[in-house]
C-alpha cells in the first residue's frame, strides 16, 4: 500500500459515507447546492475495509520486466481517492491508501520490479495530465471508450461498466433504453463516461417528442447519494461494481441493472512505450493466480478478464 501526505478525506453524511467514490470512481464536476459533510464523524464506515495483503510477496518477472523502456526503475501513478471499497480509500490510519486499483497498480510494479510513487488527483485532472508527463499513468477505474482512445492508451485489467440505482421505494425498473429516463433527473459525476453517455443521448427523448432528462453533476461524491435520498434526483448512473456495493451495504437504495459493460484499464499518454510491459505484467498476475486473489479480496470476481489487452475497441452491448 502507498502512503499519502494529504489530509484525510472528510466524512460524509450517514447515507453518503458508504456510497461515495466506490460508487463513483469517476466523480468530479459541479452540481446543485447540496450540503454533504455537514454531519458528522458519526458517519463511520459500515464495514471494515479488507486488509489482506495480496501484493507484497509477488516476485519480479524478468520476461515482463525486459519489456520496460531502458532505464525505467520507477513510475508515478495518479489515483482519485474516495470513501469506500472497492474504490481507492484510506485505511483507518487516515494516511495509507488502499483499494482495488491500488492493489493492481502495486502488483504490476512488483512484477516489473520497479518503485511506484502514488499521487492523489481529481479524477477529471488525471487524463489531461498524462500527456504533460506529470504522471506516468493513471489507475482510477478508467473505462476504455473509443473517444478516450483517440488521446489515451490503455492496458486493461478488469471489466466494469455503467449501471443505474435508485431509491428502494421507486417504481423504476430495469433501464434498457435511455428513453426510459425522459423527464427524470439523473445524478452522476462530471468528466465521466456516465456523463458523456447521458449528454450524447439526450436527443432520444426530444426526438420522441418527450421532455429530455436532466443530467445532474456534483463536485463531491457523497452529494450524488444525498441528492437521490432527498428526492432531488430520481436515479444515479455510476459504476457497476460501486452500485452493487451500495445496495449490499446500506438500506434505501436498489440496483436497477447493468446498462453497458466497459473494459477498465491503466491509462497512459498516447503511444506510450510502457504498455507492452504492463500488459505482460497483468497477464502474469492472471496466470499465477494473484489476479484472482485481488478480485476476491474486493468482491469483484464478476469483473475478471481472461487476458489483458492494449487499447481494445470499446465494448458494444
Amino acid at each position: 500500500m502507498r502512503t499519502s501526505t494529504r489530509t484525510r478525506y472528510r466524512h460524509f453524511a450517514p447515507f453518503a459515507i458508504i456510497t461515495s467514490t466506490a460508487l463513483l470512481l469517476t466523480a468530479c464536476g459541479s452540481g446543485s447546492d447540496d450540503t454533504t459533510g455537514t454531519a458528522a464523524n458519526a458517519a463511520a464506515k459500515a464495514d471494515k475495509i479488507p486488509t489482506t495483503d495480496v501484493v507484497s510477496d509477488i516476485p519480479k518477472d524478468e520476461a515482463a520486466a525486459t519489456l520496460l523502456p531502458s532505464g525505467v526503475t520507477g513510475l508515478t501513478v495518479a489515483v482519485a481517492v474516495g470513501g469506500t471499497p472497492p474504490g481507492t480509500t484510506y485505511l483507518d490510519d487516515g494516511k495509507t491508501l488502499t483499494g482495488q486499483d491500488v492493489d493492481f497498480a502495486d502488483a504490476v510494479a512488483k512484477v516489473l520490479g520497479i518503485e511506484l510513487k502514488t499521487e492523489q488527483a481529481g479524477f477529471e485532472a488525471i487524463l489531461p495530465a498524462l500527456d504533460s508527463g506529470k504522471y506516468d499513468f493513471g489507475a482510477s477505474n478508467f473505462g476504455v471508450t473509443d473517444e478516450r482512445r483517440k488521446t489515451i492508451d490503455f492496458v486493461t485489467y478488469i471489466n466494469d461498466g455503467q449501471g443505474f440505482a435508485t431509491r428502494s421505494d421507486s417504481k423504476l425498473a430495469k433501464i434498457t433504453d435511455l428513453k426510459q429516463l425522459c423527464g427524470l433527473n439523473v445524478a452522476t459525476g462530471a468528466g465521466t463516461t456516465f456523463e458523456a453517455t447521458l449528454e450524447e443521448n439526450k436527443k432520444v427523448c426530444t426526438d420522441a417528442g418527450e421532455k429530455a432528462y436532466k443530467v445532474q453533476t456534483y463536485s463531491e461524491q457523497g452529494a450524488i447519494w444525498s441528492s437521490l435520498q432527498q428526492g432531488r434526483s430520481d436515479l444515479v448512473m455510476s459504476t457497476i461494481n460501486g452500485l452493487r456495493y451500495a445496495v449490499a451495504h446500506q438500506h434505501g437504495v436498489k440496483f436497477l441493472n447493468e446498462y453497458h459493460r466497459l473494459d477498465v484499464g491503466f491509462a497512459f499518454k498516447k503511444d506510450t512505450k510502457l504498455a507492452p510491459a504492463f500488459q505482460a505484467a497483468v497477464n502474469k498476475l492472471i496466470a499465477d493466480g494473484t489476479y484472482d486473489k485481488i478480485l476476491k479480496k474486493w468482491g469483484t470476481t464478476g469483473s475478471a478478464i481472461a487476458k489483458s489487452e492494449i487499447s481494445p475497441p470499446e465494448l458494444k452491448n
